[in-house]
């Protein structure tokens, strides 16, 4: 069964997208009648630990139904080779990392490793794949949390003073080696918006210019649906079935959020969720989730992660260092603190918390 989080985001996602027919699973559904190339065909699949769903508009089911068979070869392929834990060319790497010698690694991971280390220079190391010791640690390794209890102080703290970042890891040709050996590469920060960028291409060479690809509520569109943008609905933070916000995005753009409400437990009634703040080895405090649009979808997916650790005080300086200028985040409070860039997309749909307007520098050179 799918954990009942991602089934929220999924299905409140699915209904935004406005899409002509109900979203659905299985084989792909024309969305329109027969004889028009004007349908949508949509298609889900089960990978990085979430549904994605897959709608295609303006083609004929022949096409469809290839880019569907293909997608789901490639997800499936990127699930097996990127997980940390599970045996794949990541974990096999993870365990050769820990010996702090030079070894050949894996090239279906050291693409990522590579934008990985430039993301997380750019976060100032907010965006921090190298502490996958600490997510292990936190239980957060599957969709559900293991025990409901947060590890010993005393365990975070040896981990947090090892101070594990990407920096630690040395490339060079074909071979890599860590000087820490406290360094455990999770890519879940990223991974799946490198994933759907490496799937939208793959559709555009098959002559698909109208798509979504829409994981568990993080996606990526192309083109238009018809003769409108797509409209995408952003989930409220704690409010399971209602939304925040809406956003229309056309062209080249992907809509990612990270919260504080996909995977967490509530110990002593206080909630402990999944991103962990490098800085401290514990679960970012000051905002509930950030929304950041961005054309690259891997970029939009570290700098969601990135902002949130951020918190309302910093965010814009890490927005600006990583060249995002699209970004709503929702703060501890349920205030809003918006870009101008973004204040011109989003849509609040009434009764919604009051918004900030802190724009970033860099949009305001004109």
């Amino acid at each position: 069964m799918y954990p009942r989080n991602q089934l929220i985001k999924f299905f409140i996602i699915c209904l935004m997208l406005s899409l002509v027919s109900a979203c659905d699973s299985g084989a792909p559904t024309p969305a329109d009648k027969p004889e028009s190339d004007d349908r949508t065909f949509k298609h889900s699949i089960f990978s990085f630990g979430t549904l994605i769903e897959i709608s295609i508009y303006g083609v004929d089911l022949q096409t469809a139904e290839r880019a569907f068979e293909q997608l789901e070869m490639d997800f499936r392929y990127m699930h097996v080779t990127w997980h940390p834990w599970q045996r794949s060319a990541l974990s096999r790497d993870n365990k050769l990392i820990a010996t702090t010698e030079w070894f050949s690694d894996a090239p279906s991971v050291r693409p990522l490793i590579e934008i990985a280390k430039e993301l997380a220079v750019k976060s100032d190391h907010l965006f921090n794949p190298a502490i996958g010791k600490l997510i292990y640690l936190w239980g957060f390794k599957n969709a559900e949390h293991e025990t409901g209890i947060p590890p010993a102080a005393t365990d975070i703290e040896k981990l947090v003073v090892l101070n594990p970042r990407m920096d630690d890891l040395e490339l060079r040709e074909i071979q890599m080696r860590s000087n820490n050996p406290a360094v455990l590469i999770d890519l879940g920060g990223f991974a799946k918006g490198y994933g759907i960028n490496r799937s939208m291409e793959t559709l555009k060479t098959m002559g698909i210019n109208h798509a979504v690809i829409n994981a568990g509520g993080d996606l990526k569109v192309i083109g238009r649906h018809g003769n409108r943008p797509w409209r995408i609905g952003i989930r409220h933070p704690r409010i399971a079935d209602q939304v925040l916000a809406y956003v229309e995005v056309e062209g080249e753009e992907s809509v990612f959020t990270s919260g504080d409400y996909e995977r967490y437990f509530i110990y002593q009634d206080k909630r402990y969720h999944h991103i962990i703040d490098p800085r401290t080895g514990y679960p970012a405090n000051g905002s509930q989730s950030v929304t950041v649009i961005h054309a690259d979808a891997a970029l939009a997916d570290a700098a969601a992660t990135a902002l949130f650790v951020a918190g309302p005080s910093d965010w814009q300086r890490v927005a600006q260092s990583m060249g995002i200028e699209d970004v709503l985040l929702v703060d501890a409070n349920g205030e809003l603190h918006m870009t101008e860039s973004m204040r011109k997309k989003i849509q609040l749909p009434g009764n919604q918390p009051s918004a900030k307007n802190s724009s970033i520098k860099s949009t305001q050179a004109d």
